[in-house]
């Protein structure tokens, strides 16, 4: 994790990875010597680093990776390309790392594309593979006498490394094998040409044919074969994924250290919460001092409806939660890091919950007493607990969505595309009881709608909107001279735009939201368990 430290992210490793019976103390001083080891003890206390914050060196960073393996002293480390995206310098030091690890017993495999000769002779055993096929597996020093002997011959001074790729690739410039070779290989027959021959996988097959004839292929056969049997059979336990910790144990680490990724990233804490002071404030100057006339109406609307919309569109950021993280998380949970319920959890008590709550809770601050809305208290915690609900809904749907996806554009566009047709749906827009039929029902599925619905029940009941009227029985007789369309009550307007003004009117709009927000979640992570299985 970039924002945390070299330290943190072994102290993470360890605490999750180690069993709990093993003593703090010892955990500590298995990551001051991983540290000491790896040679970070300078960096040991700096920020790995993300695109933003600025961290260690690349070389560094591969140390740390490699480091956090090491926590539970694995006796084989399998490393997927350890040098890429290093300059030539720390990749060769990266391989003497691994190289001296391997001198003390341990066993080092990896991929690696085209390494430098230097790093080449390090290698003890080279495995090569092309579509799928084994072209050759023993010696690494050994592979060039191999070639030759097929009748691949390597230039003076060329990197046998590049030499090796050219003849897979069929583009060598070594290649002396004669036509009559071609014949000799035993899946080709006598006519086929030299230019059918050149293809990628006609050379590895061909290669790989060549292979499985040779001395090295039956000497490794031969100590496979030497194996007892039930070294041989894979016990359908090594299959499960173990973990050393409890699920409480997991959740309190993995929330701890989404919290420190939450206040290490400013783009997605501090600048947030800055934007949302700074908006609410210029919306609250926007619909300040709302009067009870027909422009009170209207403002009062507007700004329902926008701080219902905003809490929405501030959710996309939610999208993030699982999409940047992806690879991180399969990952940890292959290496056993964590169960995915106790990731997922810490997501939403870490993240998800406070960087909706607090938002909310500024926002509502700040607008509730500069627009002037009822001066009641009742009214007040109201309107924060539904814009809260309706971020809850709005982020899970966003979490439901991108969940899964690779990238945060694919996941953006049909969030805002969801949240397009939900907002049409509001209430404010069109009057819903205007609506066809055929197209009524989508209203029941917009958050903005049973949020602003709530808001206005909240807002206009008991609000009067006529001066110096008289009230008979419900009925407003100063109006009943004016027009049909004149609206005098909080209750009358909320009657024209088809909302019940009963307490069930106003209940079932957080009923709705709470049940959209669980059923999103269990949608998310039901697609994160998907994800998982696929890795």
């Amino acid at each position: 994790m970039g924002t945390l430290t070299v330290r943190e992210n072994f102290e993470f490793s360890a605490a999750l990875r180690l069993p709990t019976s093993v003593p703090e103390q010892e955990k500590k001083e298995r990551v001051n010597q991983i540290i000491l080891e790896l040679g970070l003890s300078k960096v040991a206390d700096s920020k790995v680093g993300t695109s933003i914050i600025r961290g260690v060196s690349g070389g560094e960073r591969k140390r740390t990776n490699i480091g956090m393996e090491l926590i539970t002293d694995p006796a084989v480390l399998f490393l997927d390309e350890p040098t890429t995206g290093l300059d030539a310098s720390t990749a060769n030091a990266v391989l003497l790392l691994l190289k001296r690890m391997a001198r003390q017993g341990k066993t080092i495999v990896f991929s690696i594309h085209q390494p430098r000769y230097s790093i080449f002779k390090l290698f003890d055993t080279l495995t090569l593979l092309a579509a799928g096929r084994l072209l050759y597996h023993g010696p690494a020093q050994t592979a060039m006498q191999y070639f030759k002997s097929i009748g691949y011959e390597c230039e003076p001074y060329n990197n046998p490394a590049d030499f090796i790729l050219d003849i897979i690739n069929g583009d060598s410039t070594a290649v002396t094998m004669s036509r009559s070779d071609f014949t000799n290989m035993p899946s080709w027959s006598a006519e086929e040409t030299y230019e059918e021959v050149s293809g990628d996988d006609t050379i590895g097959r061909a290669l790989a044919d060549l292979y499985s004839n040779s001395s090295y292929y039956k000497e490794t056969k031969d100590e496979l074969e030497k194996l007892p049997l039930e070294h041989k059979m894979i016990s359908s336990d090594l299959k499960k994924i173990t973990y050393s910790t409890s699920f409480f144990h997991q959740l309190k680490w993995v929330s701890r250290r989404t919290f420190k990724n939450l206040i290490g990233n400013p783009q997605n804490s501090t600048a947030q919460l800055g934007i949302v002071t700074v908006l609410g404030i210029i919306i609250g100057a926007i619909f300040a001092g709302v009067k009870n006339d027909a422009s009170g109406i209207q403002n009062r609307v507007g700004a329902l409806f926008f701080l219902t919309t905003n809490q929405c569109m501030n959710s996309i950021t939610t999208i993030e939660l699982f999409v940047t993280e992806k690879k991180i998380f399969i990952h940890e949970y292959v290496s056993g890091y964590y169960r995915v319920s106790a990731y997922f959890f810490s997501k939403i008590l870490a993240d998800l919950i406070p960087m909706r709550t607090l938002p909310s809770i500024i926002f509502t601050c700040i607008n509730y007493f500069m627009i002037g809305f009822k001066p009641t208290a009742q009214a007040f915690f109201t309107l924060m607990i539904t814009l809260i609900l309706v971020a809850y809904t709005a982020s899970s749907m966003a979490l439901a969505i991108a969940t899964g996806q690779n990238v945060v554009t694919v996941a953006n566009l049909l969030i805002n595309i969801c949240f397009v047709f939900m907002i049409i749906f509001s209430g404010l827009l069109v009057n819903l009881t205007s609506v066809g039929p055929w197209l009524f029902w989508l209203q029941y599925f917009s958050i903005p709608r049973y949020g602003l619905t709530a808001l206005q029940i909240n807002e206009f009941t008991g609000l009067n909107f006529c001066h110096n009227n008289t009230t008979v029985a419900g009925v407003n007789l100063s109006c009943l001279s004016r027009s049909p369309f004149t609206v005098c009550t909080g209750e009358e307007y909320l009657k024209i735009q088809g909302i019940e003004v009963t307490a069930w009117g106003m209940w079932k709009n957080y009923v709705a939201l709470i049940c959209m927000t669980l059923i999103f979640l269990t949608i998310a992570y039901v697609k994160l368990h998907f994800l998982k299985k696929l890795s």
